[in-house]
């Protein structure tokens, strides 16, 4: 874990979840996501305290606790913090065990919860517009990332650098885990057409290991809705015969060789749920219930 510098005044920390970084001239920041935990969030601390750098503005691009777990340790050990978010993302961050309580379809159990018991729901101070935002004097724009959540954002500041929190994968994710996990299919289509268009110099991702030039935004946007429509054409071609959700994913996983955890079970099996839910509302796919049984198939 590291202080790198990307362009300007904007630098991130290399970490399993980036956080990003946009220094002011009086060594307070604003910072992009704040890690897994209060463990994590610590080590990001020491980083900045090590640079003489001191955290006055924190943004989560979404609120999965990956990116928003360490918003209690610095709004405990930095009081003044001004946080920020979406108004969509501002319910989930405030109330952590609802990310869980979704994927799982009810209050989470504890092999849910342990991931993040260390983290906090955390207040949101504020809440940002899409377009030009006014923090601390410069300007940011905020880009609507919805897909991989409900109302993700992106970031992008002075430097014509713009941070992605997870709405766009790296190749190796997407090689690693190739069905990705995703809240809503037809807003993440939408959203990796928006990156695909987007102009700035540099770009980081949620989880990736470099910076990103234009030229390679573009082509990573290509390969992640490629990847999409594979899933979405393999998901057709089985349910040519009917097959429950879990039947479908059970497939699905031995088409990719997917080895899961139980958590990984329940992130995927939602992610499942989006798939059903676009292919149901395109018409392409119906159902029926048998013997307590909900089926799909292929219309």
């Amino acid at each position: 874990m590291e202080l790198i510098k990307i362009n300007g005044n904007t630098y991130y920390i290399d970490n399993p979840t980036n956080v990003g970084l946009y220094i002011y001239k009086n060594k307070y920041c604003l910072m992009i996501d704040t890690g897994l935990n209060n463990n994590v969030a610590s080590k990001i601390d020491q980083i900045l305290s090590n640079n003489g750098i001191k955290p006055k503005y924190i943004v989560n691009t979404h609120n999965h606790p990956d990116h928003s777990g360490g918003n209690a340790y610095f709004r405990e050990h930095h009081p003044g913090t001004i946080f920020y978010t979406s108004e969509d993302e501002k319910l989930f961050i405030e109330n952590d065990y609802m990310f869980h309580s979704y994927i799982y379809g009810a209050y989470p159990n504890k092999e849910l919860h342990k991931r993040n018991a260390k983290s906090k729901g955390s207040y949101i101070d504020n809440i940002l517009d899409w377009g030009v935002n006014k923090i601390n004097d410069e300007k940011f724009e905020i880009i609507s990332l919805k897909g991989h959540s409900q109302g993700q954002i992106g970031i992008c500041t002075p430097d014509k650098v713009c941070f992605l929190g997870d709405s766009i994968f790296s190749e190796d994710i997407i090689s690693k885990y190739s069905f990705p996990f995703l809240f809503d299919i037809e807003e993440q289509l939408k959203t990796i057409e928006c990156i695909g268009n987007l102009e700035y110099d540099y770009y980081i991702l949620g989880h990736g290991s470099k910076a990103y030039s234009n030229g390679e935004m573009k082509d990573l946007a290509i390969k992640n809705k490629l990847n999409i429509e594979k899933h979405l054409t393999d998901i057709k071609e089985l349910l040519n015969q009917p097959l429950t959700k879990e039947e479908l994913f059970g497939e699905i996983c031995i088409l990719n060789n997917m080895k899961i955890s139980y958590r990984s079970f329940h992130l995927c099996l939602s992610s499942m749920s989006a798939f059903l839910a676009y292919l149901y509302d395109k018409d392409t796919i119906s159902y029926e219930i048998e013997n307590g049984k909900l089926y799909y198939f292929l219309v």
